[in-house]
């Protein structure tokens, strides 16, 4: 019998069973988007990496206290592969497991989670509130102002970008294309 891959049906009727917050629900979307924007850009396979996005946060809503760890146990009980368990457990590494992305895909996931949220908050604060128009530049300087959407992990980001080889104008310029085609579904299409 040939191993189980997860679908994107999967990981969407897993995200809605365990997920009932809308916003945790556009976040999952924003990272499947963004998952599989940088599965293009490393020639990987995209359906893997963007079901990995879609579900990293399972254990979020539900189980915060043990996010990235309570998962292990919804993954399993569903039989999911360990190597989709390791890379949603090594995004929360140095905060809540000590599991350190070590591939492409892991590497990526731990670098554009909190970036996401960054670029979403930064978007929402546009005269447009839109994501379709935002430039690096103003994702920069809210990245700089620790004030702006405070939750935001800025370590976790520029260890990701260096993990990643990839400058923070980089990462936040593929953060953004990635998020781009999703706009309506996570919020951010504005008034564009």
């Amino acid at each position: 019998m040939p191993p189980y891959i997860p679908t994107r049906e999967d990981a969407m009727a897993l995200l809605i069973k365990y997920t009932q917050k809308q916003g945790l629900i556009r976040h999952a979307l924003a990272v499947e988007s963004v998952m599989g924007h940088f599965a293009g850009i490393f020639g990987e396979d995209a359906q893997k990496w963007r079901v990995i996005g879609l579900v990293h946060d399972l254990d979020y809503e539900r189980y915060p206290d043990q996010h990235c760890v309570k998962c292990i146990e919804l993954f399993e009980a569903n039989n999911w592969p360990q190597e989709y368990i390791r890379a949603v457990i090594s995004h929360g590494w140095g905060i809540c497991t000590d599991v350190k992305p070590e591939t492409p895909l892991e590497k990526t996931l731990y670098a554009i989670d909190e970036l996401t949220g960054l670029v979403a908050s930064a978007a929402l604060v546009r005269p447009s509130k839109s994501i379709l128009d935002i430039k690096v530049k103003s994702v920069k300087k809210k990245f700089k102002d620790k004030s702006f959407a405070a939750g935001v992990d800025r370590e976790v980001i520029k260890k990701g970008a260096q993990l990643l080889n990839m400058e923070l104008a980089e990462l936040i310029t593929q953060v953004i294309l990635g998020m781009q085609p999703v706009a309506e579904k996570i919020g951010l299409k504005g008034n564009l």
